[in-house]
């Protein structure tokens, strides 16, 4: 999938809270000359509050509604954008429909080890989890719809032969490799 060949231009990067995809995002968008947009950030503006606080008003639906309608706004396939998701994106079908025909959407891929380590004491973080979770059931039933939804996955460490699982399945190591690596992926240089 080349970006450059391709006419549908945003690139949506999707998966777990804390597997960089603002900070990668960013990176990207400086080196496309995109504009890097994160959906969290909208909707605090929209909705005037911290995620953590529209999740603790609204419960997990209301705070999926509302994600929904800001998501379904952001770009066209003309839109020059990389859009750095919530993780709960993907409880939406309409929304990663949305995405899925306007861009390339790109999921990155860190191991359940990774997500505990890095996310630590979660409760503040606006993390949308339905009552009774653990985050292992959360991070099982997340990835199950993240690599559903993704054209191109970008795993976290790479195989010890340097090959991927699957045809749209690409592996790295650091935040730089992760560029370098989605960068190849997607045919920037």
């Amino acid at each position: 999938m080349n970006v450059l060949q391709n006419p549908k231009k945003p690139i949506i990067l999707i998966g777990m809270p804390a597997c960089g995809k603002s900070t990668v995002g960013v990176l990207l968008a400086k080196r496309l000359g995109y504009r890097f947009v994160d959906s969290d950030l909208y909707i605090q503006e929209a909705e005037g509050k911290l995620l953590q606080e529209i999740i603790n008003e609204q419960g997990m639906e209301g705070f999926i509604k509302i994600e929904e309608k800001v998501n379904l706004g952001l770009g066209t396939p003309d839109s020059r954008f990389v859009i750095a998701t919530g993780g709960s994106a993907v409880y939406s079908p309409m929304a990663m429909a949305h995405f899925r025909e306007i861009g390339t959407v790109v999921y990155l891929k860190l191991s359940y080890q990774t997500v505990r380590r890095r996310l630590g004491n979660f409760s503040h973080r606006g993390v949308v989890m339905p009552e009774g979770y653990t985050l292992r059931r959360l991070y099982d039933e997340r990835c199950a719809l993240y690599e559903a939804y993704a054209h191109i996955t970008i795993e976290e460490t790479p195989s010890p032969d340097g090959a991927s699982n699957t045809p749209k399945s690409y592996r790295r190591r650091s935040i730089d490799q992760t560029l370098e690596v989605l960068c190849g992926a997607l045919g920037i240089e």
